[in-house]
């Protein structure tokens, strides 16, 4: 009789699902990932994307793991480890060049097509939005089953599905009624190309890696990446949710918020040193000058409560932003969602049933439930040490004197 197979499903295509069917598949261990996007063409992947730093517990542990360890070492050094802390009047605080850890940086894009590339063709369901998820106990079976509901593409049932739909999670529902919170400030990203031949003061003022210029409760950073460029964050600290549009953002281009952002008086940056209003301004006009009459990117940032953990249920399970939403400040989102995907992996990997027996998968779902109760104890673990250092990196960093807090944080950590 054939081993029974079961059916798991993967809710979402970005680095923990794909991570997570790729360890799947190098352990012969068959899913089903969908993802409401399309899969990114040669133009799009070419962007600047932002850029990870990978930690040698998570995310370079990922990358060895699914055997992409020479070909992730050839798609990183866009952006070195380097980091620059400047005060709001320019002075630079810190510098360091990344020498008391390795965590190189990778394009967002570049680390997500490694995966695709490595993930069976046919195990991804491109331009597929599950709009719910339910469960069911099966009355012929015995086995708790877990139904998609995905639009015009119809439904489909699995023996487990695990949530790697982010921060607006469908399958985070089945398990738990809390939802994100807005955490109080708000990033609206720009990048400017070519900096080096086009804007080389800019290029000399952000170094080759990280540059974060903050006070006064707000942030500039400049992050290098590919086509050398700098990708621009203006964080602002602002209890309104809706900032944009009561700022009058909303729908505005870049080129045309750079004016509310260094206004006279009431704009974050207005009092902050020339050469950071330069950095500010230039990647705003860049950014339209690329995508003309495309609005600005603002997005106010949220996060799930720290500790957030939900009542187990068999048959689902989640990982990344869907399990631990964050704000980026100690940059954890996508190694703790990197690393979720090794530890669940070895989770179902644990567990096998030899015969198609009508209940094989309660079978199966049974043998596998301490498997997946351990990995939710201790991702809950270290999810909650995590979004605690994000929170407080958060206070830190957007404080009213946040270049000198961070650059004597530094400092105790050993850097020179």
């Amino acid at each position: 009789m054939a081993p029974f197979r079961p059916r798991i499903a993967i809710a979402g295509g970005g680095p923990s699902g794909l991570a997570l069917g790729l360890l799947l598949h190098r352990r012969g261990i068959p899913a089903t990932i969908y993802d409401l996007r399309g899969r990114m063409g040669a133009e799009e992947l070419a962007k600047p994307s932002g850029m990870l730093d990978l930690h040698e517990e998570s995310g370079l542990a990922v990358m060895r793991e699914c055997g992409l360890w020479d070909k992730f070492q050839a798609a990183v050094g866009d952006c070195s480890e380097a980091m620059r802390v400047l005060d709001q009047h320019g002075t630079l605080l810190h510098a360091d060049e990344g020498e008391l850890a390795y965590r190189p940086e990778i394009p967002r894009n570049a680390l997500t097509n490694l995966l695709v590339e490595h993930v069976p063709a046919q195990s991804i369901r491109w331009h597929h939005k599950i709009r719910e998820a339910w469960s069911a106990r099966s009355e012929a079976t015995g086995a708790t089953e877990i139904t998609l509901d995905l639009g015009a593409h119809g439904r489909a049932t699995y023996d487990f599905v695990v949530g790697a739909d982010g921060a607006w999670s469908r399958v985070r529902r089945l398990l738990t009624d809390v939802a994100p919170f807005y955490s109080g400030n708000q990033f609206l990203t720009a990048t400017l190309r070519h900096a080096s031949t086009r804007h080389p003061r800019l290029a000399e003022l952000n170094g080759t890696g990280v540059m974060t210029a903050l006070g006064g409760g707000h942030g500039i950073l400049g992050q290098r990446g590919t086509q050398d460029s700098i990708r621009v964050y203006a964080a602002v600290r602002t209890p309104d949710e809706n900032w944009a549009t009561t700022a009058g953002l909303a729908g505005k281009t870049a080129a045309e918020a750079k004016a509310v952002l260094l206004r006279t008086q009431d704009g974050p940056f207005h009092s902050w040193a020339a050469p950071l209003q330069e950095l500010l301004a230039t990647a705003c006009d860049e950014e339209t000058r690329d995508n003309p009459g495309c609005a600005a990117d603002i997005k106010p940032l949220y996060m799930l409560p720290v500790g957030h953990t939900w009542d187990h249920r068999p048959g689902v399970t989640l990982v990344g932003d869907a399990a631990h939403l964050m704000t980026p400040w100690a940059g954890e989102g996508v190694n703790l969602a990197l690393w979720d995907a090794l530890d669940l992996s070895r989770a179902l990997a644990a567990v096998s049933v030899e015969a198609a027996a009508p209940d094989a998968a309660a079978a199966w779902q049974a043998a596998l439930e301490p498997h997946v109760r351990a990995y939710e104890q201790t991702m809950w673990a270290r999810a909650r040490e995590k979004a605690a250092e994000t929170a407080a990196n958060m206070d830190l960093f957007l404080s009213e004197h946040g270049a000198q807090a961070v650059a004597d944080m530094f400092k105790r950590a050993g850097y020179a």
